[in-house]
């Protein structure tokens, strides 16, 4: 009967000390110019005090997957640790006209379209990979669009657990609930990455998410 006690102590004290750390690869996932560069780079920031990436207002910046391992947040007594994966956006269609109109000349416009169709396909390959997935939003632009449906459809196949982030809260259009009409299921947090509002909560998420 001793024996049975020490057992379930010593399982209860393990447990909860590998309960405290997990290491899982997480992923941010989101249409262009969504911000998910920018959130990557404040998450760095915060706890490793380097960035990840360049970010630009012209659309697909970000052309590979980017990886940063290792990255440790606490809360308390706990502790995370992942994996981020940073994301090219996914676009339902990529036009090398759009990117000329952004004042990039048409040998430049062309690659750049040939390397943002590259990268969505990896993408979406990655998502095999991924323990969780954060989906960065625009908190300004309209969510019932095809390219956030297929994101959340995708993920949903999958059974990858989602945190849906509406970022640009900080801009007068934003509008969090109105991501929360069009996807309800989900859990769904409003910040500025740019601006770091709201970015302890969304760690806080974090736990909640990983369990």
């Amino acid at each position: 009967m001793v024996y049975d006690i020490v057992k379930r102590f010593i399982q209860k004290v393990l447990g909860g000390i590998f309960k405290k750390k997990k290491h899982i690869k997480l992923g941010l996932y989101g249409p262009p110019n969504a911000g998910k560069t920018t959130l990557a780079n404040r998450i760095c920031m915060d706890w490793l005090g380097e960035e990840l990436g360049k970010v630009s207002p012209i659309p697909h910046e970000t052309r590979e997957i980017q990886v940063k391992e290792q990255i440790n947040i606490r809360s308390g007594n706990r502790e995370l640790s992942f994996s981020l994966v940073d994301t090219p956006g996914i676009a339902t269609k990529i036009d090398y006209e759009d990117f000329v109109k952004r004042g990039l000349s048409g040998k430049e416009a062309k690659k750049r379209a040939k390397e943002a169709t590259k990268g969505v396909i990896d993408a979406i390959k990655w998502l095999d990979d991924m323990d969780c997935v954060m989906v960065v939003l625009d908190a300004t632009k309209d969510p019932y669009s095809q390219v956030n449906i297929t994101i959340i459809g995708n993920l949903e196949a999958r059974k990858i657990p989602v945190l849906i982030v509406g970022n640009k809260v900080d801009l007068r259009k934003a509008d969090v609930k109105k991501i929360g009409g069009a996807f309800p299921q989900y859990d769904i947090i409003g910040i500025s990455a740019k601006k770091g509002k709201n970015i302890d909560k969304l760690y806080e998420a974090l736990f909640v998410l990983v369990g």
